[in-house]
């Protein structure tokens, strides 16, 4: 399966090289006629963007929270989004974006009894608007966002702000972002556990506030550097209602049972240093901690290397270590007396590797680009992405996940 996904991949890739080719037929008096046509248009025309993005992403483990920290953690996910960004004059501009994941999960088929195998499946819809408008006279800028996404068990709905300002000629900038978050849960419980009274489940609502603080600085001419805060608060249900938790001397498990609130803090610093023309220093670092007792550090190197005047080639690596909740424990290892517990794997103290690499296609501006018929309008291509990356976490978890992006311009 992952090698046909490859030459899948692999064949997009040379499809997209060979439509919007750079060695071009000749050019005839009818070509430049057009493109004099186009580049006169664009005077009073911004073009619009559109970015297609897709993703198939597969994970295999034997550490089910669904199962209480013991079972298979299979899952297959692909996922597709559109971003259309359309400029609504000089200083204004509307971002619409939507998706759709369609995910089959091994463990998730394991919330009842009667398991058919990886085969319980589910689709994720969401949706989203971003409004943005400049104060050129200011160099600062503000922006509103709403939003919403759906699945079989639960509904979202979000709503935020933004705020940012250029300093000292562009050189330091501040960005303020704000965003809530309401969710509502369907609660679906494990089969077994139905019949008894789940008392502790008082409500089936989520809210999650996220804001957060970037400062951006250029520190030298090779140099570039951001610092940025964050802070989420959440309250309501946040434990799963479908996750177990197996106790020790008792065969009988539980559900999950989590703290109604929980604050999270993580404080991030990126470094990018220029080399030279061609390659760059990618340097990211992220200190989080949050009141369920986690303590986690990540760090991660890109370093993008252009081959020629269109390729573009950027390994990368990530490391990531955390220290446990205080309210997890694995399989048949909770006590009975504990007011909170859970087995989710991913609450645990474990060590992770991500590695993998990315190609990137860039065509000369313009270049690239196709008629379409009867609009008077052409399609330019502004790049193609293509990205792999293998994950493994101490636990067992290994996951893989490849990825395209195509960015477009319509004029």
């Amino acid at each position: 399966m992952r090698l046909q996904l490859i030459k899948i991949i692999l064949l997009l890739l040379l499809l997209t090289r060979l439509i919007f080719s750079q060695e071009s037929d000749p050019v005839t008096d009818e070509d430049l006629s057009v493109t004099e046509n186009s580049s006169n248009s664009n005077k009073n025309h911004t073009p619009i963007d559109v970015d297609f993005l897709f993703h198939y992403y597969e994970q295999d483990g034997d550490h089910s929270a669904v199962t209480g920290g013991k079972g298979t953690e299979e899952l297959k996910d692909i996922a597709t989004q559109i971003i259309v960004n359309i400029p609504l004059d000089s200083v204004s501009q509307l971002s619409v974006s939507g998706g759709m994941n369609y995910y089959s999960s091994a463990s998730t088929d394991n919330i009842d009894r009667n398991v058919s195998s990886a085969s319980a499946d589910d689709y994720r819809g969401q949706f989203s608007l971003d409004y943005t408008r400049k104060n050129l006279a200011r160099r600062d800028y503000y922006g509103f966002m709403a939003g919403g996404s759906s699945e079989s068990d639960y509904i979202s709905v979000s709503i935020g702000g933004k705020w940012g300002k250029e300093f000292n000629d562009g050189n330091n900038s501040v960005d303020l972002l704000g965003r809530a978050f309401f969710d509502k849960w369907m609660i679906i419980l494990p089969d077994e556990l139905r019949i008894i009274n789940q008392d502790h489940i008082e409500t089936d609502n989520r809210h999650s506030y996220y804001f957060s603080l970037t400062y951006f600085q250029i520190l030298t001419r090779r140099l570039q550097s951001s610092l940025t805060g964050e802070f989420v608060y959440q309250h309501g249900l946040l434990s799963t209602p479908f996750h177990r938790a197996f106790f020790e001397n008792s065969i009988i498990p539980r559900v999950e049972k989590l703290p109604n609130e929980r604050f999270k803090v993580p404080v991030g610093l990126r470094l990018h240093y220029f080399l030279g023309d061609k390659i760059i220093l990618r340097l990211f670092y992220r200190y989080y901690y949050d009141s369920f007792g986690i303590y986690a550090n990540t760090i991660s190197l890109e370093m993008p290397l252009k081959v020629d005047k269109f390729f573009t080639i950027y390994p990368f690596y990530r490391f990531h270590s955390q220290i446990e909740s205080k309210y997890f424990q694995e399989f048949g290892e909770h006590h009975l007396g504990e007011d909170y517990y859970t087995s989710d794997f991913d609450l645990s103290s474990f060590h992770s590797h991500k590695v993998g690499f990315g190609l990137r296609y860039e065509p000369l501006y313009n270049i690239a680009s196709l008629k379409i018929p009867f609009s008077g309008k052409a399609l330019s291509l502004k790049s193609f992405d293509l990205r792999y990356a293998n994950y493994q976490r101490e636990d067992g978890l290994k996951t893989f996940l490849i990825s395209t992006h195509l960015a477009l311009m319509l004029f």
